[in-house]
């Protein structure tokens, strides 16, 4: 039996991105309106949730990977007390120019989500995103991509990756 999947960005789907920085720590941490809410209404519909995230600050000295672990101890803690839950959280502290095969667009974390959950099938799983980056790796795993716009316009380089589009995780939740 194939589990079915869901692949989640953190930065700009879940949290809002804070552009040109880093989330360094769990007080900087901004759940994006509504994403509590829908992944409550995402969680019996899956049979796993991961969070797929590039944090290349880590790499960069920016913060640490003690301050990402307690980042997502409140995002986990938080999620779980509204009826959501992440299964587990799969992160890259690489550098963009270290061609780390966990960096998205790469699929490392995905394969690596395959081998500690030897049930998922890909054919069975979606990938959730706001970037071509997270859209590329989805299709680098043979996933579904579903991507969400946050109200910005739509590029055609994008648009041509991804098989859904909506508003946002409560749009995505909602219609699902």
């Amino acid at each position: 039996m194939s589990a079915k999947t869901l692949f989640l960005d953190r930065d700009g789907v879940i949290n809002r991105r804070i552009v040109g920085g880093y989330v360094c720590h769990a007080s900087e941490f901004e759940f994006l309106p509504g994403v509590l809410e829908a992944l409550a209404l995402l969680a019996p519909r899956f049979d796993y949730i991961f969070i797929v995230t590039n944090q290349q600050g880590i790499g960069k000295g920016i913060f640490t990977e003690d301050d990402l672990a307690t980042t997502h101890q409140y995002l986990i803690k938080e999620v779980t007390a509204t009826g959501g839950r992440i299964d587990k959280i799969y992160c890259c502290p690489a550098l963009e120019k270290d061609g780390s095969n966990n960096r998205k667009p790469n699929p490392g974390m995905g394969l690596q989500a395959k081998a500690d959950y030897p049930d998922i099938d890909f054919k069975n799983a979606t990938m959730v995103g706001d970037s071509k980056s997270d859209m590329l790796f989805g299709k680098n795993l043979g996933v579904k991509n579903v991507f969400l716009t946050n109200g910005e316009p739509l590029t055609d380089d994008v648009a041509a990756l991804a098989e859904e589009v909506y508003v946002d995780l409560l749009d995505f939740a909602k219609k699902l």
